[in-house]
């Protein structure tokens, strides 16, 4: 079982599954190029969860719910109050959906034989970052991944970020149904209806922002705040569907471009100037953002960062830069780039695993799938990082300094032993450190582990090791 096995089934995948260091053996990069090459359809356990448009109408039903009951109620408690109250009961009711969601995604990340395809989902899906810890978005993080992600792995990046732009929970988690443009004819109207109101329509920066931050040129790329300004009135309009209310237009819980709240007229947005032109301006946008030199250097950086090192070699991010900008960002050979890189296939590990990464391998390693939804979701939430949670819109941090503190170490030996308990009386440690780290597993290790007292101690010592806490 050669290191270069080894590397492709724990570097660039999610980590080796009994068997699998020996099935790849010397041919780790053609076994890798395989699994991006051509779409996938969705595996079964996330095409049978709701979509986007149902949790939105679920999500809507229980706001109601929670109105009606307040006005039959009399309910006298403060506004913010009750606002945080109905909020609260209306995540609850999320709640099932969520687990499931996670459920299934981890399913699939356990039992895939294409863990190098199933770690660039999850490398998007932390890209482009939206949090489940906001309510309206609650149950929606995961429809994300599931709707604009999975089914443009084998795209271009432009079709890529179009599709995540214009997702409801990108547009909900950064507030851009509310953006209004201040000329807009919704705007003119309501002040036409309140001439006195000193509260203005106006646009919202969020989007847009982001977008330009973190989803395409980064924040060294040579934007400025007038044009994320522009941007975000090129936005307005950009929103979803609602069958009632105010709003109401388009199809319930989908995209859908609100043409009276868009801000009319030319704006220019990092030097070039896009007419007026409904939602073909946004769409215009994010194609040129897209192909943006700035914006190939920022993903390059970006993948080299999560395959190579935390310090990405300058090297390696200019034969990346090179290759996403020669085939116009075509995401299947930037990706099938990443297995050319010299560096990665360096024998010495750079990357320490984040807790994502570090119990997503010890469950392929022991081929162990929890019985119950909350099981997955525990051992992450133990370790800090619970799933669609990001603390920020830039996503989980992707270097060693945000999980290697002594206390983070401990949690991870503290979890190893609950699993150890739970797989060890049918375990064999040193059988499993081999199909888990092949020709990595060292000497030192593997003494350890055949001197333990017991199984479930020996399966603690393997994954507590040095080798499996690194890729």
């Amino acid at each position: 079982m050669t290191i270069q096995a080894v590397i492709a089934t724990n570097r660039f995948g999610l980590g080796a599954r009994p068997g699998e260091i020996a099935q790849v053996s010397n041919d780790g990069q053609a076994w890798l190029t395989r699994q991006v090459q051509g779409p996938r359809p969705l595996p079964a356990e996330i095409a049978a969860l709701p979509g986007s448009a149902e949790v939105l109408r679920i999500y809507q039903e229980k706001r109601m719910e929670q109105q009606r009951a307040k006005r039959q109620d009399g309910d006298q408690t403060d506004a913010a109050e009750t606002v945080k109250r109905n909020f609260a009961a209306v995540r609850q009711a999320l709640v099932p959906i969520y687990l499931n969601q996670v459920a299934a995604r981890y399913q699939v990340a356990v039992k895939t034989p294409e863990s190098f395809r199933e770690r660039l989902v999850h490398f998007w899906t932390n890209h482009f970052a939206v949090s489940a810890d906001k309510p309206q978005v609650a149950a929606l993080a995961a429809t994300l991944e599931n709707e604009a992600i999975r089914p443009n792995l084998s795209g271009s990046f432009a079709q890529l970020l179009l599709a995540v732009e214009s997702h409801p929970a990108m547009i909900l988690y950064l507030d851009n149904q509310a953006s209004i443009g201040p000329n807009s004819k919704l705007a003119k109207r309501v002040a036409r209806r309140q001439p006195d109101s000193e509260r203005k329509l106006d646009s919202n920066e969020n989007l847009a922002r982001e977008i330009l931050e973190l989803h395409t040129l980064g924040v060294n790329g040579g934007y400025s705040q007038a044009d994320v300004t522009a941007f975000a009135r090129v936005l307005t309009g950009w929103s979803i569907g609602s069958a009632r209310g105010p709003l109401a237009g388009g199809e319930a819980g989908k995209f859908f471009f609100r043409e009276n709240a868009h801000e009319p007229g030319l704006q220019t947005v990092v030097g070039r100037r896009y007419a007026e032109d409904d939602a073909a301006q946004t769409q215009a946008v994010l194609r040129d953002l897209a192909s943006h030199p700035a914006t190939a250097i920022h993903l390059a950086t970006k993948l080299v960062r999560h395959f190579v090192a935390d310090t990405p070699p300058d090297a390696a991010v200019q034969r990346i830069r090179n290759v996403f900008v020669d085939s116009d960002g075509d995401l299947p050979t930037v990706h099938a780039a990443l297995t050319t890189l010299a560096q990665a296939w360096e024998a010495a590990p750079a990357k320490y695993k984040s807790p994502h990464e570090f119990v997503v391998s010890a469950f392929r390693g022991m081929e162990f799938i929890p019985l119950r939804a909350q099981q997955f979701v525990a051992p992450f939430q133990l370790l800090g990082q619970r799933p669609f949670t990001p603390g920020s819109p830039a996503g989980w941090p992707d270097t060693a300094a945000q999980w290697d503190g002594p206390d983070a170490l401990l949690k991870r030996i503290e979890w190893a032993t609950q699993l150890g308990e739970r797989v060890g009386a049918n375990a064999q440690p040193l059988q499993l450190a081999a199909n888990s780290l092949g020709a990595t597993l060292s000497e030192r290790t593997r003494t350890a582990i055949g001197r333990a007292a017991s199984a479930s101690q020996g399966v603690t010592l393997l994954l507590a090791s040095p080798e499996f806490i690194r890729r």
